[in-house]
């Protein structure tokens, strides 16, 4: 459908930028976010340096790991060393507030608009930020869930009470062996709910956030659309990035806007429609809401 040519309006001032980005959430009968882990990473979710050190010094000296991606894929010897990384993972990166509030930010921008929020983010920020749950598609996972690890069934299970009991009880890098988690239904171990193989369970939560979004689409396939890309890369280009290209060709009254530090382009063929900025998150909401 698209040709193998990529552009961005590098010609455009920022403010100029700002101002046309700010029309079209203006004028938007619609808003659709896409959001990728920039927008986390502009939150203050990062995965190395402070935050590394402050939260998991302890695991890096011990198993020669900077950050925490390394530390997720690190061949513990046990389980209860496995749980204990994990479960201090989780609860910083799903259960403590981002140390920015870009998410609020981007709240304030729309929430008085009919939004829909579709995230590979894991990390739930969204629904922290106070965005309505009902209007969001979390189409990776969820750091708060657990799902048996040779799925018997397609249920998910909370595992805030859990998390928080292995976190406060952990000793020495170990959990409490009493505390590692297995399925209810077949006793095998469980594992996160995140989409890395195909034993990701698809729940009845999952399924119905999916209809609502298919559904929210099929309403605004046509007026004043905004499909608002934030922080989106290309390791999973077909879920947001590629739909949002080609919903924008199809209807002449949309609008592409792609935010995005270093990687904000879209194809020639919707150029005309589109606001390409390479610049932080962050910034473009506090800017937004100050224009």
């Amino acid at each position: 459908m698209f040709s193998r040519i990529l552009t961005h309006r590098s010609t455009e001032t920022f403010s100029a930028q700002i101002e046309r980005l700010k029309q079209a959430l203006d004028q938007a009968d619609a808003v659709v976010i896409g959001a990728g882990a920039g927008l986390s990473t502009s939150a203050g979710f990062v995965y190395d340096g402070e935050r590394f050190e402050q939260n998991f010094g302890d695991f890096g000296a011990r198993y020669g790991f900077h950050d925490m991606y390394s530390g997720g894929f690190y061949p513990y010897s046990t389980p209860e060393e496995h749980w204990a990384y994990w479960s201090r993972y989780i609860w910083v990166n799903r259960y403590v507030d981002a140390p920015k509030p870009v998410y609020q930010d981007l709240l304030a921008l729309v929430e008085d608009k009919d939004y829909f929020v579709l995230t590979t983010n894991v990390d739930h920020c969204f629904q922290k930020a106070g965005f309505d749950k009902r209007r969001l598609f979390y189409t990776q996972g969820d750091y708060g869930l657990f799902q048996c690890s040779d799925p018997c069934c397609q249920e998910t299970w909370d595992n805030e009470a859990v998390i928080r009991q292995m976190v406060e009880q952990q000793r020495d890098m170990r959990i409490p062996s009493d505390l590692l988690p297995r399925c209810p239904h077949c006793g095998k171990p469980l594992t996160m709910n995140l989409r890395s193989d195909d034993r990701f369970v698809e729940d009845e939560g999952w399924h119905r956030a999916a209809e609502r979004y298919t559904d929210f689409l099929r309403r605004h396939q046509s007026g004043t659309v905004l499909y608002l890309e934030l922080g989106v890369g290309y390791n999973t280009p077909g879920i947001i990035k590629y739909p949002f290209w080609r919903l924008t060709a199809q209807n002449p009254h949309a609008v592409y806007a792609c935010i995005n530090q270093g990687q904000a382009v879209c194809p020639s063929e919707i150029d005309h429609q589109s606001i390409c900025m390479n610049e932080d998150v962050g910034t473009i909401m506090k800017r937004l809401s100050m224009a």
